[in-house]
């Protein structure tokens, strides 16, 4: 039976969970949700995530919230430890990237999109301000690395690619970091790889 992903379409973070089980080829059943309407926020998707929020990944009888957690589950269950290894050293590798995609560009180039494209009050400034810090780091790593975390395309990559090449959509677009747009191409080269609106 197919894992069920309630999902929206515009979100980078649902997109995470569908970009990865693209690359696996694992079955997913792609519920839509109306999330201007609030279906996240009311049952029964809120008994499914109390915290309100998508996506929501169901797999038989577990349901996570969370697009880091999710990642890592799936890169578990049908990866191995090619997106998400077991090692101390290769998980720890990993893992800062997963925390740099839950905070720092959360508060970067994912705030700006919030409030450009989708009208969010928030201090854009700061969040253009967080974007352009994000972006010279991920330079500074792209710059002498293929992929961020390990010398492979693991879960580090799918878990901050969206945000970052979706830039463009919250006024801090990353064309003047050409180790960063070349990060994007080669994430947009995977086998299976599958896009979405604006990427």
């Amino acid at each position: 039976m197919a894992a069920k992903l309630y999902d929206l379409e515009l979100s980078g973070n649902c997109y995470k969970v569908r970009l990865l089980c693209a690359l696996l080829d694992v079955p997913l059943e792609i519920i839509p949700v109306d999330f201007l309407s609030g279906a996240h926020k009311k049952a029964p998707l809120i008994d499914l995530n109390p915290f309100g929020e998508i996506p929501i990944f169901q797999d038989g009888d577990l349901v996570l919230r969370d697009s880091q957690a999710i990642l890592v589950y799936v890169a578990r269950k049908w990866g191995g430890e090619s997106w998400l290894p077991t090692d101390p050293a290769g998980l720890a590798q990993v893992s800062q990237w997963l925390m740099m995609a839950e905070n720092e560009i959360a508060r970067g180039p994912n705030d700006a999109r919030l409030h450009d494209k989708f009208g969010y009050k928030l201090d854009i400034e700061r969040a253009r301000n967080n974007a352009a810090r994000v972006f010279g780091l991920l330079e500074k790593r792209l710059a002498k690395a293929h992929w961020l975390a390990l010398d492979r395309p693991t879960i580090a990559d799918i878990a901050c690619m969206p945000y970052v090449a979706l830039g463009h959509e919250g006024g801090v677009p990353p064309d003047g970091f050409p180790a960063v747009t070349s990060w994007v191409g080669r994430v947009k080269a995977l086998p299976g790889f599958i896009g979405m609106p604006a990427i």
